[in-house]
């Protein structure tokens, strides 16, 4: 069957399959309109996918790095070639991300895939210097079996492909269950992995029931999250529990420095996409502005002006503000903007629902001065279009309050000044530093945080090792009796004087 965002499915390669639950609505957050239904994998469904992506992938370990890359450039060259027009618009009507940040999300995933078909031939193990005469050791990489991907809304696709793309390289299996928010988009998309092997790839609709049982079956052998650092925890828990090794990003409250040096027009603009992008709905979103005195106010004044600038709207018409994923998402928002408010916090601009959207859960993006420690937009993940700013005397106080908190995912600083950009790389407390071009990526390079914000990475040459597992190998090709084995020699018994141990 090909797939109708009103039937609800499950997706096991090559093609969907139906699913036997009761179905529930997805709903548009921009319009509060139906935009088609799912159900949830039940226990016995979810049983036989297992059951079925394991005997794939116990083929598909045996394939050799050469054929598993050519499988994977195969992936790549249909995704390149794909129309993503159907899956950028089911996911800008799930979740409300702007049309063009959809589409260039789906687009973007194909040379994830290249990276580490190439990254797996590459490198596979490694030859030790030997510790005995005759003697070859070394070390081999080897699959887990299935891995689990429990996905977020914000980047359904981009995030999953992340993982993905290193699971099946290093020769696992893969279940993954997306965000309950954005699972018709995912589905839509989860058509290009239909050349792969028969069974090899599954996409299971479902809530945290369901994560549970994915993580505590015996048919599982490796998870990779991200979501929440409530969620994080259950997740690697659940994991520990089993056993099992997790890659687990789990969110932040990022810090962004703007120095005495920074060009205010370029912190300003980079200080709005940081904030604001895809409504603030971004793990490495920045959510905390520590801005030295001296260009406080200028900042200040140009960060709002930008601000101003943004349109708020549908993200499947001319806007950069789309809204918040749900109800629930907005009034997390309005709470902590409430509360920074009613202890002191000035509203520079936005700090309410936008009049023009009378449906939807929209809120203007807003920017708070005065802020100080006390307030929960500083010490909670907002995950919404606000920016705290808040004042500092010197680059050390703003290093110093930039860390002081639980979550340790990425950080920002704007700056001409050498010494405050290696300073700022070395002292900061967390995974990722940007210096004068926050939030982007790279996929060579390791994604993840300390902390709170997550343990083990993606992307890079560990996000291929969250996949595999070392095995060591000692190989003597010509069998001989070693001078160490049982039974010791008499003369091992006698002690420093030559007398026998007592």
């Amino acid at each position: 069957m090909t797939f109708d965002p009103d039937r609800p499915a499950y997706y096991l390669t090559p093609d969907y399959r139906p699913l036997s639950g009761g179905r529930r609505a997805v709903i548009d957050p921009a319009t509060l309109e139906v935009v088609g239904h799912v159900a949830e994998a039940a226990p016995d469904e979810m049983a036989a996918v297992l059951e079925r992506v394991n005997r794939a992938q116990g083929e598909w370990k045996r394939w050799d790095a050469k054929a598993r890359a050519k499988a994977l450039h195969e992936l790549a060259n249909r995704i390149e070639a794909a129309d993503h027009g159907p899956a950028a618009v089911l996911m800008s009507r799930e979740m409300g991300k702007p049309y063009p940040e959809a589409i260039g999300e789906i687009a973007n995933v194909a040379p994830i895939f290249r990276y580490y078909a190439e990254m797996a031939r590459d490198e596979a193990g490694k030859v030790a210097g030997t510790t005995q005469a005759g003697s070859f050791q070394y070390a081999r990489y080897e699959p887990y079996g299935v891995s689990v991907h429990i996905m977020p809304f914000n980047f359904p696709v981009l995030l999953m492909c992340w993982t993905v793309a290193a699971s099946l390289a290093a020769g696992n299996g893969c279940v993954i269950k997306p965000a309950p928010a954005t699972t018709l988009s995912t589905l839509e998309f989860m058509k290009h992995f239909s050349g792969l092997p028969e069974g090899l790839v599954a996409c299971l609709p479902g809530g945290a029931a369901l994560a549970e049982a994915l993580i505590a079956s015996p048919l599982t052998h490796a998870v990779a999250f991200t979501g929440s650092v409530a969620a994080g925890r259950a997740v690697g828990a659940a994991a520990a529990s089993a056993m099992k090794p997790a890659v687990i990003e789990a969110g932040g409250s990022d810090p962004m420095i703007i120095c005495d040096s920074a060009p205010i027009d370029v912190a300003a603009a980079g200080a709005v996409t940081a904030a604001f992008h895809l409504s603030g709905q971004v793990c490495t979103s920045a959510e905390r502005f520590y801005v030295l005195d001296g260009v406080h106010d200028a900042f200040v004044a140009e960060f709002a002006r930008r601000a101003k600038q943004l349109r708020i709207g549908n993200g499947l018409k001319q806007s950069e503000i789309g809204p918040l994923v749900s109800e629930a998402a907005r009034a997390k928002v309005m709470r902590l903007v409430e509360d920074a408010r009613a202890k002191g916090a000035t509203v520079v601009t936005g700090g309410r629902i936008p009049d023009g959207q009378p449906k939807g859960w929209f809120y203007e993006p807003t920017i708070l001065t005065g802020c100080q420690e006390g307030m929960a937009i500083l010490s909670e993940e907002c995950f919404g279009p606000v920016a705290a700013v808040v004042r500092v005397k010197s680059f050390d106080e703003a290093i110093e309050r930039a860390n002081d908190t639980p979550f340790g995912l990425g950080a920002s600083v704007f700056t001409t000044r050498l010494d405050e950009a290696m300073e700022a790389a070395e002292r900061l407390e967390a995974g990722m530093v940007w210096v004068n071009n926050p939030l982007i990526d790279n996929d060579a390079l390791p994604f993840g945080g300390w902390k709170a914000s997550g343990l083990g990475r993606e992307l890079g040459r560990q996000g291929l090792d969250a996949f595999r597992r070392s095995k060591m190998v000692i190989i003597d090709h010509k069998p001989t009796i070693q001078g160490w084995w049982y039974p010791y020699p008499d003369d091992w018994f006698l002690d420093a004087g030559g007398r026998p141990l007592s």
